[in-house]
């Protein structure tokens, strides 16, 4: 009996000094479905594609991994086709992400196009359904691309993706998408941060919008409005993506690429040193410290002196005077 009181009165006293600590709670989220695909990603593998077939091949490759979107939400990464559209001297490469039978969503666009000086010019394109509006990035390549040489040589011949809902090329083996601040990490590594990519919200084609509008595909967005852009903005009370500032994306962090990969196996390094993790479920606990009393510091008293008032001044005047006044009484009888 002894010993379950003694149990329990130690039980009792660390419930509550844990529960006398101020706890902070650190947690970051992010579900929108915008951050599956990083652009710049996208533009700079697009810069070091031989063709569309082959930058069809990169954008599906399970050791690249550049996307990250699961629209039908059956757990695994939805297969991007690549279809093109012409006229003239601007092309209109589509991202479409497979979803069902018969069933695509148009996620970008790329816009290429060269102009009267003969100088080509790229914009990726998000999805208004997406991206939102006006969110455009313009990358400038360090070396003119290859594909260009393609788009523009003898041996052009135009692209529309042969594959569909259940009939993939033999390299594509899908994989269960990543949480969405893994996913942004471990795509940052494909980012040629030797190129540029900037934010403008000015469409440099009109041709390429003619030729957008005409063959877009919205299949989830029909079916799914909710799920858009401006509704998921809304909901969470988010502003619309400054395009008119430099492209921070995937450099939302400023950071620069490392050209490594993130391991799984990575720890802390307070687990690395043999001490327990204070993360659990991505959330970060920080227990307030309350200040310690020293030897040194001043208490103070429980019974502060007062200020003295004017009546109790008045009886000490009065005190004096009739003190002094017997004190000549006395002095008189001596004489």
């Amino acid at each position: 009996m002894k010993k379950l009181l003694a149990l329990l009165f130690i039980s009792a006293f660390t419930i509550g000094v844990v529960s006398s600590q101020d706890i902070t709670t650190v947690e970051a989220k992010s579900t929108d479905i915008s951050e599956n695909l990083d652009l710049e990603a996208v533009a700079s593998i697009f810069g070091e594609a031989e063709d569309l077939e082959d930058f069809e091949k990169k954008l599906n490759d399970p050791e690249l991994q550049i996307s990250n979107l699961d629209l039908n939400e059956d757990g695994e990464v939805d297969y991007i086709r690549v279809t093109e559209a012409s006229k003239d001297n601007t092309h209109v490469v589509t991202l479409q992400a497979t979803i069902g039978k018969d069933l695509y969503q148009d996620v970008a666009i790329i816009s290429v196009e060269k102009d009267d000086k003969g100088e080509t010019q790229v914009q990726v394109v998000g999805d208004v359904y997406m991206y939102g509006p006006d969110y455009i990035i313009q990358p400038v390549y360090v070396h003119p691309p290859v594909i260009w040489v393609w788009f523009w040589g003898p041996l052009y011949s135009p692209w529309h993706s042969p594959y569909y809902w259940g009939y993939y090329p033999p390299y594509y083996r899908p994989w269960t998408p990543y949480p969405p601040h893994r996913y942004q990490t471990n795509v940052h590594i494909h980012v040629n941060v030797s190129n540029t990519y900037s934010r403008t919200t000015v469409r440099t084609s009109k041709t390429s919008v003619n030729i957008q509008n005409k063959n877009r595909r919205n299949d989830f967005g029909s079916k799914n409005p909710d799920r858009s852009y401006e509704n998921r903005a809304n909901s969470k009370g988010v502003k619309s993506k400054d395009a008119n500032k430099p492209s921070t994306k995937p450099n939302r962090d400023d950071k620069t690429s490392t050209s490594r990969e993130v391991n799984d196996d990575w720890k802390p390094a307070s687990e690395r040193s043999g001490e327990k993790s204070k993360v659990k479920d991505n959330k970060v606990s920080t227990p307030t410290k309350k200040p310690t009393t020293t030897k040194t510091d001043i208490k103070p008293t429980s019974n502060p002196a007062k200020t003295p008032t004017k009546s109790s001044n008045k009886t000490t005047t009065q005190q004096k005077r009739t003190g002094a006044a017997k004190g000549a009484k006395k002095g008189g009888g001596r004489r």
